[in-house]
């Protein structure tokens, strides 16, 4: 099992970010849905966001301790735009 404070700082160790929020989506510790807004993001795809993300967490999905993980990445400039 991994905490929401374990995912926060294995990305803040991989990537440059402005807000890391991790909920737990079944109780497990093991499904989570994780929101990053990283200056990283900029000018790149949804699909090459994500693989940054799973790549910074390689070794939690590895081992299991992530199961499931739903992502929303954005840059700083795609946050600002939801209004956030």
């Amino acid at each position: 099992m991994i905490t929401p404070q374990e995912i926060k700082e294995t990305l803040s160790k991989s990537l440059p970010v402005l807000l890391v929020e991790a909920q737990d989506l079944t109780g497990g510790g093991d499904h989570w849905q994780v929101i990053i807004v990283s200056p990283a993001f900029e000018g790149k795809g949804l699909v090459e966001q994500h693989r940054m993300v799973n790549e910074a967490l390689k070794e939690a999905i590895g081992d299991q301790r992530i199961h499931a993980l739903a992502l929303k990445t954005y840059s700083p400039v795609q946050w600002q735009k939801l209004g956030a």
